[in-house]
């Protein structure tokens, strides 16, 4: 039942509209635009009536016998219907839906925007703490190291630090004072 719906109804319609738009008659294009529209409101309608309906019997069959007749052209169907129903509706309504259209793509433009704002503030907040955090955990996991894990990272096997590493002291660790007997020689030898 789909692949029959999928045929007649979308495939076999999109074929002749090509073949309308291609040969460039007026009738033939006015006549498949009904269609599209008719067709357009039929699935709409179909996504709710398929919740309700879908127990009834022969429902199925039921919508594959309504797109046969849009596109009978004995029947007109789509035709009929667009012009009795769908063409005067939207004709009344034309103003109220064009509005509503505008709003809604005005809307949904400054939602767009806000949150494209939004999305490219968390990413940049984002890869900031991670910098700062990769930093900072990068200078801590350095910091951490004794003078002996230095080494053995360098293969060194001696204990003195190679030239080319430096290393940070703390403002918290002490740096050697003079010896006082140092200080008081030289105090002493000015005197």
């Amino acid at each position: 039942l789909f692949f029959s719906r999928l045929i007649f109804g979308t495939l076999y319609p999109a074929y002749y509209s090509y073949k309308a738009v291609k040969s460039k008659d007026i009738k033939e294009y006015v006549k498949w635009m009904m269609y599209w529209i008719i067709f357009a409101l039929f699935t709409t309608a179909e996504t709710f009536t398929d919740i309700f309906l879908c127990w009834f019997p022969f429902y199925y069959e039921l919508k594959i016998a309504f797109v046969a007749w849009l596109l009978s052209p004995y029947t007109k169907g789509s035709s009929l219907l667009y012009r009795k129903f769908v063409h005067p509706t939207l004709s009344s309504k034309e103003k109220e839906i064009d509005d509503c259209l505008i709003q809604a793509k005005d809307r949904s433009y400054d939602a767009l925007v806000h949150f494209g704002k939004r999305g490219l503030n968390v990413a940049a907040t984002a890869a900031v703490m991670a910098a700062s955090k990769g930093q900072g955990a990068l200078s801590e996991r350095l910091r951490s190291f004794s003078m002996q894990d230095l080494s053995t990272i360098r293969g060194d096997s001696s204990s003195t630090v190679p030239p080319s590493v430096t290393v940070r002291t703390s403002s918290k660790q002490s740096q050697p004072k003079p010896s006082r007997s140092a200080s008081e020689g030289t105090g002493s030898s000015g005197k």
